[in-house]
């Protein structure tokens, strides 16, 4: 971290309840003009909705500019790439997880973490080609719900019509911090294997849609 933002940070702590975490991203001036000019949505957000801490009025910061169809289309291509992929590498550290889980079931509560970050970043791919954001959530349930309302085919992927069917969902959801920080999360061989072929079934249907849709806009 660079030094003014270590000093900010101390800062910062001074009037910050000590049990509340804080963290800092440090980006130069001309970077982050550009991806504000650029419309990515996380430094978007932060220029509506964040707070500024100090002014040094040396500097100005860019308004986003309002993007072409062709900007829309490169943006929502390079998010197809980017978030397909790295659901893609989750799942595969799924399987070499799950894999070592055969012969020390201690990896299977690491491997139901990988599994819900791909099933959470298939989602975020949808969302973000089609609609260009990326909603501040890890709940499955809510970027279930977002994904559902863009094709209805996500509604299929995990049902709930039984109580077993919400209780192995309820695995997954919770797996983002019980797999890592609790000491009772189990789950079993079975419950993964259920769970990887619905998460499968999902990566089916958003590359499908999303192909869909970046051929559609061409």
């Amino acid at each position: 971290m660079h030094q003014p933002a270590k000093r900010l940070k101390k800062k910062i702590k001074k009037y910050v309840n000590p049990s509340v975490p804080v963290n800092l991203i440090y980006h130069g001036i001309e970077y982050l003009n550009q991806e504000i000019e650029d419309g990515n949505y996380f430094f978007t957000d932060i220029l509506k909705e964040g707070i500024r801490l100090h002014h040094s009025k040396r500097y100005t910061l860019s308004k986003p500019r309002n993007l072409t169809d062709e900007d829309r289309q490169r943006q929502a291509r390079d998010y197809y790439e980017k978030w397909f992929k790295s659901a893609h590498i989750f799942f595969l550290d799924y399987q070499e997880n799950f894999k070592r889980g055969e012969k020390d079931s201690d990896f299977y509560s690491k491997a139901a973490f990988e599994l819900h970050q791909a099933t959470e970043r298939y989602y975020l791919t949808t969302l973000l080609v089609f609609t260009g954001y990326k909603p501040k959530t890890h709940d499955l349930e809510e970027l279930d719900f977002r994904a559902g309302r863009l094709d209805a085919r996500f509604k299929q992927v995990f049902p709930n019509k039984t109580e077993e069917e919400e209780r192995l969902f309820g695995l997954l959801k919770k797996a983002y911090i019980d797999a890592s920080y609790k000491m009772d999360y189990v789950i079993e061989q079975e419950e993964l294997e259920y769970l990887a072929g619905r998460v499968e079934l999902l990566r089916e249907i958003t590359e499908e849609v999303c192909r869909k849709r970046l051929r559609r806009a061409d």
